[in-house]
């Protein structure tokens, strides 16, 4: 029996905010990497006329899928929709034959589809097989890493992407489950998460296996391996004046997306004390948001998965 397929539905975070920060020219070339349910890049095609370009990328097969249908509106836009990941940049744009674009949107984390439709695996609220990819290409899954990583490997990955205080304790309860039979389902994995982290500390706060569903999805999907080096590909193939818009939603990404602007903006390896650069690194971009953007309580009464949500943007600079 065939499973129906499910609309892919995103709500867009920030959208206001992040088309803003685009700073859209009609004639422009615009990316959004993350597709996702097309809700941000619906508003960048309509800022658009018939010379400006919109080139969508996603790596998940049901994003693309819904995506041609949704942008069968646009016959009239040029529009292209790309099944890839965004650490590709380069390598896509240099197919489709572009030299430079005029703004890239990036909206990083797990989308509300995939949150949603259950045999997806991504969430502890759906009973379904351990699987987590947004590529389902990938042959990296989460019962693989959940079966198969070792004590050590578990506890670095769910302290180091999750942030989770239990790890130590988690990995273990998680191998000795293992030696028993194999963990398969998300609810089996949650059961033992919550045995593992002791009843007091699971009074308050989120539910217990957030953190480690999280960590161990960034670990499947090497989220937070891709994200530097992509944002430096990215400001390489920005024309100048041309905006990188991105949209976080933990603190591990905020980070790196935080640090590596002020690394492009003032790449200087020059020694404090030094009266003139002599190291020959030229800033890249400036710094548009020195604060990041947050959701309004408006937009939180009517979402509230936008609560962690943080936009940066920078704009790539004209080279001294």
């Amino acid at each position: 029996m065939q499973t129906e397929k499910v609309q892919f539905v995103h709500v867009p975070v920030l959208k206001s905010e992040a088309i803003e920060g685009l700073a859209i020219d009609p004639y422009g070339t615009y990316v959004d990497g993350t597709f996702g349910g097309g809700g941000h890049a619906v508003e960048v095609i309509s800022r658009l006329n018939g010379n400006g370009r919109f080139i969508g990328i996603d790596q998940d097969e049901d994003a693309i899928e819904n995506g041609r249908a949704k942008l069968q509106e646009y016959k009239n836009k040029n529009t292209q929709l790309v099944r890839d990941n965004f650490s590709n940049i380069k390598q896509i744009l240099n197919a489709l034959h572009i030299e430079a674009v005029d703004g890239i949107l990036l909206d990083i984390g797990v989308s509300s589809h995939q949150l949603d439709v259950g045999e997806r695996g991504f969430s502890y609220m759906h009973d379904a097989e351990l699987d987590m990819r947004m590529d389902q290409r990938n042959p990296l899954t989460a019962e693989k890493v959940v079966n198969e990583y070792s004590k050590e490997d578990l506890t670095r990955v769910i302290r180091d992407y999750g942030e989770e205080r239990w790890a130590s304790r988690i990995a273990q309860f998680i191998v000795d489950r293992r030696s028993e039979k194999p963990i398969r389902t998300t609810f089996e994995l949650s059961d033992v998460i919550k045995a593992a982290i002791p009843a007091k500390a699971r009074q308050h706060g989120p539910h217990p296996a957030k953190r480690t569903f999280q960590a161990i999805r960034i670990e499947v999907n090497n989220e937070l391996g891709i994200l530097e080096q992509s944002i430096r590909d990215m400001v390489d193939v920005l024309n100048p004046g041309g905006r990188l818009c991105i949209i976080t939603f933990h603190s591990l990404e905020d980070r790196i997306v935080k640090q590596t602007f002020k690394n492009l903006e003032n790449p200087c390896t020059c020694p404090p004390e030094f009266p003139v650069c002599v190291c020959g690194k030229k800033p890249k971009i400036k710094i548009i948001t020195r604060k990041p953007i947050e959701p309004s309580e408006e937009e939180l009464e009517g979402n509230p998965r936008a609560r962690s949500a943080k936009l940066r943007i920078c704009e790539k600079i004209i080279p001294m």
